[in-house]
């Protein structure tokens, strides 16, 4: 079975779509933006219910972990069983095991994306993207036991602490990952969007380059919104793009929630630069 699988993975709401959204920009270049909700043709997911019920059969319940779990190394074989040199895959996963299944197998595994956030902005967007309470959403990125529940759209997805989930990804599913910063694809695109191609093995052309930065900048986003909707929004928030901002939690979060944070995830945010914020 061919290594083609190239994850880009994250915790929710730390700009996997944003980067999606780059990618098909830059790999169609076009003259106008992509229209946001043409994103799936490029690339797919790990946990779209379809899949999973196509193996398993209609009658599978999309929150039944052990049966989503019994079928996962079927839904991803099927996945690469195109022969693709690339096939590349959006997850939230932890890269760990549930049930004795690893979730992210390296024999398929060509290489890995994983894109971080400071979780003191990340729990804010968490919190709206859920509907839950902001002092809920501390609790859920602090607790191993943190799943994303499933529905008609997605399975069960396990995510674990914020912290377990990054040190997860970090450790080395696949010795080629790049590690990306959400803020850094805010404050210079230009770096961190040619690292992304050239991990990819996309040749960096500077005009495409730019095009693509532009077409998927936050107020562009926000405009088809607008317009047209955005089909993985969620039933709780009243978007999915938001302002695209780094250091919202200094206005948003309260002294005890920051406290609360940085107690729980002090190794990884120190890390990866997060703990002077």
């Amino acid at each position: 079975m061919k290594k083609s699988i190239v994850w880009l993975a994250s915790y929710p709401k730390s700009g996997n779509t944003w980067a999606r959204i780059f990618l098909a920009n830059y790999m169609l270049d076009r003259d106008v933006p992509l229209p946001i909700n043409e994103v799936r043709r490029f690339g797919t997911g790990d946990a779209i219910t379809h899949y999973y019920k196509k193996l398993a059969g209609p009658a599978l319940d999309p929150n039944d972990w052990k049966a989503v779990v019994s079928v996962r190394m079927k839904v991803l074989r099927a996945i690469v069983s195109n022969n693709a040199d690339v096939n590349l895959v959006k997850t939230h996963n932890i890269a760990g095991d549930v049930g004795g299944v690893t979730l992210i197998p390296r024999e398929l595994t060509r290489s890995v994306v994983y894109i971080v956030r400071n979780p003191l902005d990340m729990v804010i967007s968490y919190a709206n993207h859920f509907g839950l309470e902001k002092a809920a959403a501390v609790d859920a990125i602090g607790r191993s036991d943190n799943v994303v529940m499933g529905d008609d759209a997605s399975v069960i997805q396990f995510l674990g602490s914020w912290s377990e989930h990054v040190q997860s990804w970090a450790k080395g599913v696949d010795k080629n990952t790049l590690i990306i910063r959400y803020e850094d694809m805010l404050e210079n695109p230009t770096a961190t969007f040619t690292d992304l191609l050239q991990h990819l093995g996309v040749p960096v052309h500077s005009g495409r380059l730019q095009r693509a930065i532009k077409f998927s900048q936050f107020d562009e986003l926000a405009k088809q919104e607008a317009s047209v909707g955005f089909g993985e929004k969620s039933a709780y928030a009243d978007r999915f793009f938001g302002a695209g901002k780094s250091g919202r939690w200094r206005d948003e979060l309260s002294d005890d929630l920051v406290k609360q944070i940085r107690l729980r995830h002090k190794r990884s945010m120190k890390q990866y630069g997060y703990w002077n914020d």
